[in-house]
């Protein structure tokens, strides 16, 4: 596959010199190299490259690492695709109109001719894997994942690594009914709340729920980032982590914009119209290694019972705003609270209540590496049941 289009992703460019981090590069495909070599692969070395700043740097070396990551095994790899009939298959018709709407998807100037032959790779891969897994049911977004594993790697790998997937980290979102899926959009306000309870205030108030996140979740951002150079470093680091790792995402994504939330109009649609548009220049490596960090600090098994009962806890944050909000605008109270939070935060930093020392990038990455090896359960009973370090060690999650 053409390694020419991601080559280089998300290379940090912002003030520092080219050379330094031409060096860097280097440096790291030699590390990817040497972990590959090794026997056994060092899959940890690996989860830790991926997640690391500037991922996996091409797409050559994401089709040596990618599989690694999923762990599926060279047989499977090497299995050629089987024909899948389409007449009266049931997801045929609504996987061709998702796939023909896909075309943002592709590189702007690809010829339609390999464009639509790539189209007619997507639906095969998808019918293929639903036939293999009955219990799995096609989604409006299933396309988007799969169009980058099929860019990135061609049709045979794609389809191993996606059929692993989809019973893996997707598990939740392949279920008959949105259950699963509206559990783990549930994580995020929890997260915002441990980090900023200003902003998280200010949602509730604004009634704005967690809808504006679905795409960003269930296409793991592939629907909404036009750039496909950010679109694989994600992949890069949700391959490797923990597979909520995608909602500590979303909420380090709304936490970078408090100011334009804060400044929004308290409104349902307003503030969901302004968290729905994704800008484009986000600082990608930036947020990455804030998930990472923010995950650390509040794993899925201490956000598990405020996720399973957030309805009754967004209501118990609006009682502070009751009185007020009958006499003035909650927007205005909001933003008065603000002011009188970050005085009292200047006057002494030791009542930043949330603080938590932030790890070593050292310990971060193994202890995030660590944690992408659970991802044989699904995302939702996976966080009810425990954190991944008190269980990924104990179990053989990839049979």
């Amino acid at each position: 596959m053409n390694t020419s289009r991601s080559a280089g992703a998300s290379s940090p460019v912002n003030g520092k010199q080219v050379n330094d981090w031409d060096t860097r590069r280097k440096r790291k495909i030699a590390d990817i190299k040497q972990a590959l070599s090794a026997s056994p692969v060092d899959v940890a070395a690996l989860r830790r490259m991926a997640i690391s700043e500037g991922g996996l740097l091409t797409d050559e070396i994401r089709c040596h690492v990618w599989p690694r990551l999923l762990n599926v095994p060279p047989h499977v790899l090497e299995q050629e695709p089987e024909t899948v009939e389409r007449e009266n298959n049931k997801d045929y018709n609504q996987v061709l109109l998702d796939v023909q709407r896909s075309l943002r998807r592709f590189p702007p100037g690809m010829p339609d001719e390999q464009r639509e032959g790539l189209q007619e790779e997507l639906i095969d891969i998808i019918l293929l894997v639903l036939k293999r897994n009955p219990q799995l049911h096609y989604y409006q977004g299933y396309h988007d994942i799969v169009v980058t594993f099929l860019l990135v790697l061609g049709e045979r790998l794609a389809t191993a690594l996606v059929e692993k997937l989809s019973t893996h980290h997707l598990r939740d979102f392949m279920d008959p009914t949105m259950d699963n899926t509206k559990h783990i959009l549930n994580y995020l306000m929890p997260i915002i709340d441990r980090v900023n309870p200003e902003v998280h205030d200010f949602m509730q108030q604004a009634e704005v729920g967690t809808v504006f996140a679905l795409s960003w979740l269930i296409t793991w951002f592939g629907h909404v980032l036009s750039d496909f150079r950010h679109v694989v470093r994600l992949y890069d680091f949700f391959l490797a982590c923990h597979p909520l790792m995608p909602i500590y995402f979303a909420a380090v994504i709304v936490l970078y914009r408090e100011e334009e939330v804060l400044e929004c109009e308290c409104d349902m649609a307003m503030v969901h119209h302004l968290l729905s548009q994704i800008p484009q220049d986000l600082p990608y490596e930036t947020l990455i290694s804030r998930a990472g960090d923010l995950f650390v600090q509040f794993p899925p098994s201490e956000l598990a019972r405020e996720a399973a009962s957030h309805d009754s806890m967004a209501a118990s944050t609006f009682k502070d705003f009751d009185l007020a909000s009958t006499q003035q605008r909650p927007d205005s109270v909001l933003r008065r609270r603000r002011r009188q939070k970050q005085a009292a935060l200047e006057s002494s930093a030791a009542n930043a209540a949330v603080t938590v020392a932030r790890p070593s990038a050292a310990r971060r990455l193994v202890r995030l590496a660590v944690m992408g090896l659970t991802v044989a359960l699904g995302a939702a009973a996976l966080a009810v049941v425990n954190t991944a370090l008190e269980w990924a060690p104990k179990l053989d999650l990839f049979p």
